[in-house]
């Protein structure tokens, strides 16, 4: 392996994130909005800070796009009853269609981005991506060894 292997890595991941923005945009949501959308559904009950460290994007930018999302009927805030200073998203009935919408574009840049590998390949493809997510997690937060 090789540095090239990172930068295609890298690379391909951007890729990725370009064609599902220009998919987003047929359903009038920035890339944001859905990707917010996606991870209310698969992270119920989590709060704005949850999201935004998700999403990669500062705190307040998220509580921007939560305002107009929930201006617009497709998410609703409510008291977190640990902590009263936080806020709940929840998808809204409204909003549950276009998740169902934002997952088939999933699913379909998946399948074109797969194109080719046979079940086996798939498999050990998503065995593999696991344990490249796992190894990143440990590095991102390694425990303390001592001696």
């Amino acid at each position: 392996m090789s540095i090239e292997t990172g930068y295609r890595f890298a690379d391909n991941s951007r890729l990725l994130r370009r064609l599902f923005d220009e998919r987003v945009r047929c359903l009038g949501l920035t890339s944001a909005q859905a990707r917010l959308l996606l991870s209310l559904e698969r992270n119920a009950g989590e709060n704005q800070v949850f999201h935004a460290e998700r999403l990669e994007i500062e705190p307040i930018t998220l509580t921007r796009i939560v305002d107009r999302m929930e201006e617009a009927g497709w998410v609703e805030r409510q008291s977190d009853p640990a902590d009263r200073r936080a806020r709940i998203l929840h998808l809204t009935d409204k909003s549950r269609s276009i998740v169902n919408r934002l997952q088939a574009i999933v699913e379909a840049l998946f399948d074109e981005m797969l194109d080719g590998f046979d079940p086996t390949e798939r498999a050990l493809f998503a065995s593999l991506i696991e344990r490249i997510g796992a190894n990143l997690a440990a590095a991102r937060h390694p425990e303390t060894v001592d001696g």
